[in-house]
């Protein structure tokens, strides 16, 4: 008796359990393994976004250290300059005091140079005039003298020396 579209019956039964059949053959080989599948696939992707975000931590605390350092090295670099200008500074002290020091020996030595100078020409003068008086010795000893002439000479030393001494 055909009611419509389906009939109850043994093939009824045996489409509905061969349906069951189907279903729990496919939950147990497809869906199950499927959805295990999913979700370690889902654990999979939230422990790499995880991940990724543990290392965008680290990142950003290494790039905070590493700009930390940079700053310390711009530091370190601003005080090395400071040293070695401070060390050219002195230095350049130290080679002007140098300096000084030999222009005032040299300066010195100059000064003696020329106090020699002056006292080799003091005895040369000295020199001249004892070989003049011995002339003039001699001539008053060579000449008969009498007291005009004995004065006149005298006088004439006198000046003479007199003009060397002065002219020093």
């Amino acid at each position: 008796m055909p009611q419509g579209l389906v009939e109850f019956g043994w093939t009824f039964v045996f489409q509905i359990v061969n349906t069951i059949i189907i279903f729990l053959v496919l939950k147990r080989f497809l869906f199950k393994p499927a959805t295990e599948f999913m979700e370690n696939r889902t654990k999979g992707i939230e422990n790499a976004l995880e991940e990724a975000d543990m290392k965008n931590k680290e990142a950003e605390d290494l790039k905070g250290q590493y700009q930390e350092k940079l700053a310390n090295i711009k530091e370190e670099r601003n005080e090395i300059i400071r040293e070695a200008t401070k060390r050219a500074e002195e230095r350049s002290n130290e080679i002007i005091k140098a300096a000084e020091v030999e222009a005032q020996k040299i300066k010195e030595k100059g000064q003696q140079e020329v106090e020699r100078e002056r006292h080799k020409a003091v005895n040369e003068l000295k020199d001249q005039i004892s070989t003049l008086a011995i002339m003039a010795a001699s001539k008053v000893v060579q000449e008969e003298l009498n007291q005009q002439t004995h004065e006149k000479m005298i006088e004439e030393f006198i000046k003479e020396v007199g003009e060397a001494q002065w002219q020093n």
